[in-house]
């Protein structure tokens, strides 16, 4: 069995940061082990603390884990404050296994989710990770990337890493779809699924990005990564429980259900 790494925050109501990544390891048959960076106490209405873990115990989490395992790639999610960043990266910059990193920095209702400090800190782990997965908010404020501004494209053209931005929704041909960009240097490919109308997206983010790392652990290419893990989020928030009084979590289980048996 592939193991797999999740360095990422806890999410108490279950739906997105580790909780999420752990179900959707488990939906592609991989081992998850976990770095626990922050603690949060939230539900679906929102975050209500946030408590970050000490940056050495974040360390000694992380190398237990790769002590005992053999562990196959890493998803890397919300680091919160420059000192763990910079710790996480002393950890990683001198592994050769496929690492996405989840810049978890902003949310979709453009909500500023770490320390400013953290957001200037974060630019330090691109050139050591295989996949950078921003939602557009993100893609700004670290790229300067806007959806369908062609001059926007420099700079995410001159990084070695690729970058898959995360989630645009579009309209083609009178069918809404949401689509993912994946840019690598000057190549770039588009991933679209016809979007699925719902407020349970809790998660979503967190779970695509954890769902390419299964998938880049199991020796799938990043593109075959890519739409497995769209595919997946897809059905999880067709079949999304519809639960919490806020945007509820996607369907873990369904989703991976679906992936395996098309």
């Amino acid at each position: 069995m592939k193991v797999v790494l999740s360095i990422a925050g806890s999410d108490s109501s279950g739906g997105a940061g580790i909780q999420a990544d752990l179900k959707t390891f488990e939906a592609f048959g991989v081992f998850g082990t976990t770095a626990i960076t922050v603690l949060t106490a939230q539900n679906t209405t929102g975050v209500e603390q946030i408590v970050p873990m000490e940056p050495q115990f974040v360390k000694k989490q992380i190398e237990m884990v790769l002590k005992d395992f053999n562990v196959s790639a890493i998803k890397i999610g919300m680091l919160y404050s420059k000192e763990i960043i910079h710790t996480v990266y002393e950890c990683i910059k001198d592994l050769t296994i496929p690492i996405v990193l989840d810049p978890v920095a902003i949310s979709k209702a453009a909500s500023p989710l770490i320390e400013k400090e953290a957001v200037d800190a974060m630019p330090m782990l691109f050139d050591h990770v295989s996949l950078i997965t921003p939602n557009h908010y993100e893609a700004y404020e670290f790229f300067g990337y806007k959806h369908g501004d062609t001059d926007s494209l420099k700079a995410i053209q001159k990084l070695a890493t690729p970058i898959l931005v995360k989630h645009i929704a579009v309209d083609l041909k009178d069918e809404k779809y949401s689509i993912d960009q994946l840019y690598m240097k000057r190549e770039k490919k588009v991933f679209k699924t016809p979007l699925v109308k719902t407020s349970n997206l809790h998660g979503t983010g967190c779970s695509f990005s954890s769902a390419i790392t299964a998938n880049l652990a199991l020796g799938h290419s990043l593109e075959e990564s890519i739409a497995i893990s769209k595919q997946f989020i897809t059905q999880a928030l067709l079949h999304a429980p519809t639960i919490g009084m806020g945007p509820g979590p996607i369907n873990h289980k369904q989703g991976g259900n679906h992936v395996f048996c098309a």
